[in-house]
């Protein structure tokens, strides 16, 4: 047993490697607008903290190849549009819909591209969505909420065949995250960090919602924004590389889960 485990880990990281490896950088490269906002990104190619909204667009581009069709996208934490000013920046346009979910909305947002704004807030337990979609996105949402199972949860009855959610959040390894989380509760700020990520979990929450987890990488094993390493693609491939080799030292971690796990566990209590 602990010898199949290994050869999946193996596999699993060298399929991670190849992903990434192949998947391209210059539309990080072109990212104008979110560059600016943070003006230290500005004079670099490759800022590191913008590989957060590439690998979720690259898993949006990859499920719009596997289901040869625009997509019904939902994004839940928009912010200020980032993500969806990013995918439209890198020109894919094959989208039938985006829906943006945030606890508020700011005028900069009807012109990022969204087919319609939701003011709602999901940490609420009765928070659910109307429709089904192919993707959702929770990128750094789910540190934000103190059961985030349960909204991975509801997110679950949400997908159509196929669907996929993807995200990401700070990670930590699993020997620290649960007296980290407790330590970070005491002290968090209003929409601070509440829950504490390790890739042990990550696996757990796929499961338990009935989602099957088939990428997880972590990001850098070092981010320094503005530093002119950032523009070198080399650099940004190094970090990646540490991100999948080890996920729980990456930084932060990126993930995708396919709707269809029939073999899951309990319903998050």
């Amino acid at each position: 047993m602990k010898q199949r485990y290994s050869i999946q880990r193996e596999s699993s990281i060298i399929s991670t490697l190849y992903t990434t490896w192949n998947w391209s950088l210059s539309v990080v490269d072109t990212q104008t607008w979110l560059k600016k906002i943070s003006g230290r990104l500005l004079n670099t190619r490759y800022p590191i903290k913008l590989l957060r909204y590439w690998f979720m667009y690259n898993f949006i581009r990859e499920q719009q190849v596997k289901l040869g069709k625009p997509l019904r996208i939902c994004e839940i934490g928009i912010d200020r549009g980032q993500m969806r000013r990013f995918v439209n920046t890198a020109e894919f346009y094959d989208i039938d819909c985006w829906v943006g979910v945030d606890c508020r909305t700011t005028p900069e947002l009807q012109e990022a591209g969204y087919t319609k704004l939701v003011v709602a807030n999901v940490g609420q337990s009765d928070f659910k969505l109307d429709e089904k979609y192919d993707v959702i996105i929770v990128l750094h949402i789910l540190e934000h909420l103190l059961e985030p199972e349960k909204l991975m949860y509801q997110l679950s009855n949400s997908l159509t065949p196929n669907g996929i959610v993807i995200g990401g959040f700070p990670v930590t390894p699993k020997w620290l995250a649960h007296n980290w989380q407790k330590r970070i509760r005491l002290t968090a700020s209003k929409f601070g960090h509440v829950s504490v990520f390790s890739p042990f979990r990550v696996k757990n929450m796929a499961n338990d919602c009935r989602l099957n987890l088939n990428f997880m990488s972590g990001a850098f094993f070092l981010r320094k924004s503005g530093s002119f390493l950032e523009s070198y693609s080399g650099w940004i491939r190094l970090n990646l590389v540490w991100g999948a080799l080890f996920p729980s030292l990456g930084g932060e971690v990126y993930w995708r889960m396919v709707g269809g796990n029939t073999k899951s566990k309990n319903r998050p209590a």
